[in-house]
C-alpha cells in the first residue's frame, strides 16, 4: 500500500485575524488585489472592517450568485485582467471563494475554458497570490483544491492542486452577522463533509481523524452558533470544523453530494441545505448494508444511534426535513437522478449505488 498525504496550507485562526490581510498581501507581492465577495456580505459591518485593512488600490468584485455560474467566473476574470490586478482575495462564503480561486487559472491560461479539464499532473507555476477569508462556516473551500461552477444547468467540479490558497485567515468576528438559517445550512454542509469523507473507503487515516474531530466539534458548537449568533467561541469552533471538513474531503465524498449537486443546479437549493435534506436517507441506505459504518461517528457525537443523532441535530438547528417542503417537485426526480448518477462523488460512496438507487433516495428524502 502506498499513499501521499499533504496538508500544506497556512491557516491563521484568531478573532481579528483579518487585520493581518494587508501585511500578508504585501509579503506575497500583491498591492492591487481583486477582492471577490458577494452582495450579501458587502452589506455587513464585517465587510466594512475587512475593507478597512485592504490596500488602497484594491478592486471589489461582488457579482457572485449563491450557486456560482460560469458567467460569474468569466466576469471576475475580466475584472482581474482589465483592472490590472496582481493578487486575489476571496472574502465570503464558498461561492465567492470558488470564483476567487478559479480565476487564477484563467489569468495564467487566458485561452483555457472553464469547461475543459486540466490534467492534475500538469505543473502550473506562478499563479497570482491568493488569500482566502471565509465568512461562513460550511464549505471548507478555503482549503480546497477545486471550484464548483454551474455550467449549462450542471454542477461542474474543476480540480487542480495549484488552486490551494497561499494563506487562509479564519476570523470568527466576520461570521457573527450570518443569519440563523444560513448558519444552520452552512454548518450542515460542514457536517456532511466530515461524515461522508470518514465513510468513504479511500485510504486516508489522517483525514479520518480530522473528520471525526470535525464531527465532534460541530455537534457541540453548531446549535450554539445558531441560537446565539454573537457567541464567538461557537463561531470560531465552527470555522475550524468547517476547515477540517474541507481538508478531510480531499479523501473524497459520497452519494449525499451526488444527490445535492443537482438539487442546487436544477432546483436552486442552497448546497448545505441540499446536503442536510438527503444525508439521513443516504446514511440509512449505507448503514443497512454496512451496520458498523457510522459507529465511530456516533461516538464522536455522543450518540448510540448515529443516524438518529444526525437527524436530531438537523432538527435542533431548525432544518425541516423533506425535499418537498423545500420546493422540489416529484416531476423533477427523474432529471435529478440522471444528474446525480453522472456526478462522480457517489463513486466513493461506501456502498455502490445505481441510478435507480439514487432515484429511490430522492423519493425517500421527499
Amino acid at each position: 500500500m502506498a499513499a501521499i498525504f499533504a496538508f500544506p496550507t497556512t491557516i491563521v485562526f484568531a478573532s481579528g485575524s483579518v487585520g493581518e490581510l494587508r501585511g500578508r498581501l504585501a509579503a506575497l507581492g500583491a498591492t492591487r488585489p481583486l477582492v471577490v465577495t458577494d452582495p450579501g456580505f458587502c452589506a455587513t459591518r464585517a465587510f466594512d472592517a475587512a475593507r478597512a485593512v485592504l490596500p488602497d488600490g484594491c478592486v471589489i468584485f461582488s457579482d457572485v450568485q449563491g450557486n456560482p455560474t460560469e458567467a460569474n467566473a468569466e466576469a471576475a476574470a475580466t475584472a482581474f485582467r482589465e483592472q490590472r490586478c496582481d493578487g486575489i482575495v476571496g472574502l465570503g462564503g464558498g461561492s465567492a471563494l470558488d470564483v476567487a480561486k478559479i480565476i487564477r487559472l484563467r489569468a495564467k491560461l487566458p485561452h483555457w475554458s472553464f469547461r475543459d479539464a486540466i490534467p492534475v499532473d500538469e505543473v502550473i507555476d506562478e499563479l497570482a497570490p491568493f488569500i482566502a477569508i471565509p465568512t461562513t462556516a460550511g464549505t471548507g473551500s478555503e482549503v480546497g483544491r477545486s471550484s464548483v461552477l454551474t455550467i449549462d444547468g450542471h454542477k461542474r467540479v474543476i480540480f487542480h492542486p495549484s488552486l490551494l490558497a497561499d494563506a487562509v485567515l479564519l476570523d470568527p468576528v466576520l461570521t457573527v452577522e450570518l443569519p440563523p438559517k444560513l448558519t444552520a445550512a452552512t454548518g450542515a454542509d460542514a457536517l456532511t463533509h466530515c461524515i461522508e469523507s470518514f465513510a468513504s473507503p479511500v485510504f486516508h487515516p489522517l483525514c479520518d481523524g480530522i473528520a471525526l474531530e470535525g464531527v465532534r466539534l460541530i455537534a457541540r458548537a453548531l446549535p450554539r452558533a445558531v441560537e446565539e449568533p454573537g457567541d464567538l467561541d461557537a463561531r470560531g469552533t465552527m470555522l475550524v470544523a468547517a476547515t477540517m471538513g474541507g481538508i478531510a474531503f480531499q479523501k473524497d465524498l459520497g452519494a449525499a453530494h451526488s444527490l445535492a449537486h443537482p438539487l442546487s443546479a436544477l432546483c436552486g437549493l442552497h448546497h448545505g441545505l441540499a446536503n442536510a435534506l438527503v444525508l439521513p436517507a443516504v446514511m440509512r441506505f449505507n448503514a443497512r448494508r454496512k451496520p458498523e459504518l457510522y459507529y465511530r461517528v456516533g461516538l464522536a457525537m455522543g450518540k448510540l444511534d448515529t443516524v438518529a443523532g444526525v437527524t436530531g441535530l438537523l432538527r435542533e438547528i431548525g432544518i425541516v426535513p423533506g425535499l418537498r417542503a423545500a420546493g422540489v417537485r416529484d416531476d423533477q426526480l427523474e432529471a435529478l437522478a440522471d444528474q446525480a448518477f453522472a456526478d462522480a462523488c457517489h463513486l466513493t460512496n461506501p456502498v455502490p449505488v445505481t441510478r435507480d438507487d439514487l432515484l429511490q433516495l430522492y423519493r425517500e428524502a421527499m
